[in-house]
């Protein structure tokens, strides 16, 4: 998957979660090809000064993903700007723990985010995508979401939903020219992960085919993949982005 210039030259993209990490990174990327970004978070301030990092093709917009009045505004920006052609659902919350050592509150919280404002997303976003021609929405899951995972059945449980809401997604939204895929990034370096010793991230990664963790570059570039016309006949994927921890 080469890069294309300017690729996305005549695109608006949402990017949930897009102060830091993997949003931030595809935020970036799609700016480099031409898009139209807008940033969305809860961090305000990472938040804005990444939109002021990336110049006049980008804007930031507080969004609580769990929130509808919140995605009622985000959603109102776009059209401001003159609509929408994607969406990645990529804001999310990882709090592993052991089966005994989760209450409801953890349960929720992780509900809330990972799968209700996915849910949301899709909700608030298909209407103004199908005004804007159609579009590519993209759900980023886990490989959390292909598998079991210790010590984490509160994310574990959002993972696979976001899968299933994803094959759902596609089905009703094919007729409004709207594509609905899953990305399933595998051990990816970032501060998610800081919960874990990074020698057990060192040790996971060794047992990992390609020998390595993930970046949010390798992220990213699946992402833009399914966001551009180059992934036209597809939806209802899913792709993994794990080096293959998932086989």
């Amino acid at each position: 998957m080469e890069p294309h210039v300017n690729r996305f030259s005549d695109k608006i993209i949402l990017v949930t979660g897009a102060a830091g990490g993997q949003g931030a990174e595809e935020a970036k990327k799609l700016v480099g090809e031409g898009a139209t970004v807008v940033i969305a978070d809860i961090l305000d301030e990472q938040g804005s000064a990444l939109a002021k990092q990336l110049g006049s093709r980008s804007s930031y917009c507080r969004l609580d993903v769990s929130d509808t009045s919140s995605w009622q505004r985000v959603i109102t920006h776009c059209e401001g700007l003159g609509g929408l052609s994607g969406l990645v659902n990529n804001a999310g919350i990882y709090r592993p723990r052991s089966i005994p050592d989760t209450d409801a509150a953890l349960v929720e919280a992780h509900f809330r985010i990972n799968q209700l404002g996915t849910i949301l997303g899709m909700k608030y976003a298909a209407p103004l995508m199908q005004k804007s021609g159609g579009g590519s929405i993209v759900n980023i899951s886990s490989t959390a979401g292909m598998q079991g995972i210790p010590n984490a059945i509160a994310y574990v449980g959002t993972k696979w939903a976001v899968r299933g809401m994803t094959k759902t997604g596609a089905l009703e939204l094919a007729p409004l020219n709207i594509r609905v895929n899953s990305v399933h990034p595998g051990l990816i370096d970032t501060t998610m992960l800081s919960s874990r010793p990074r020698d057990d991230l060192e040790r996971r990664a060794a047992l990992i085919p390609l020998k390595r963790m993930g970046t949010v570059d390798d992220v990213a570039n699946v992402v833009l993949f399914l966001l551009s016309d180059e992934s036209g006949y597809m939806t209802g994927a899913e792709l993994s982005v794990d080096g293959g921890l998932s086989l």
